[in-house]
């Protein structure tokens, strides 16, 4: 049997996330004087490296943007991080493939720090073998980078033994 390593994406196939997004999201705009009363409107931040989003969503410039994606750490580094929600079923389903010998890493464009941060909190972190993000300086955003990355350090080299699990055209 061939070995096969799993890749996974965190928000939204991993955990539910938005509640911890949304509310982050909601407390930037506020600094700037936008009020969302529409939680669902903000669920397309969930996913896309959020610089990019805001500059897409509210024509924020770069600056601006990045201005805005401290603004939402603010908030998430308190109260974000930890509103989250394992899907069900996940953890036995990765207890499953961690006993069938499968490895398994995570790939997100959520800063490392805080991807590490969430999963640690939710129990899941001592199923994967790495788990990869962005860094908090910005760089290291985009989902190519950050599988690249993983790859590189996990030494995987045939990608054709690679499977790429996630819930949004961002993942891939």
């Amino acid at each position: 049997m061939k070995k096969i390593d799993l890749i996974f994406d965190l928000d939204g196939t991993l955990v539910d996330s938005g509640l911890g997004i949304t509310n982050s999201v909601m407390y930037a705009l506020e600094k700037y004087g936008i009020e969302v009363t529409d939680r669902a409107s903000l669920y397309k931040f969930i996913g896309p490296p959020l610089h990019k989003s805001f500059e897409m969503f509210c024509d924020f410039s770069p600056e601006k943007a990045m201005e805005a994606v401290e603004y939402y750490r603010e908030y998430y580094r308190e109260k974000g991080v930890f509103e989250v929600t394992v899907y069900k079923g996940m953890e036995d389903t990765l207890k499953n493939l961690t006993s069938l010998g499968k490895t398994l890493i995570v790939t997100t464009s959520k800063p490392e720090y805080f991807a590490k941060q969430v999963l640690e909190h939710i129990g899941l972190a001592k199923y994967f073998k790495m788990i990869a993000g962005s860094n908090l300086d910005g760089t290291r955003t985009a989902k190519a980078e950050v599988i690249s990355y993983a790859c590189e350090e996990c030494n995987i080299t045939d990608l054709s033994k690679v499977i790429i699990i996630g819930d949004r055209e961002h993942d891939v």
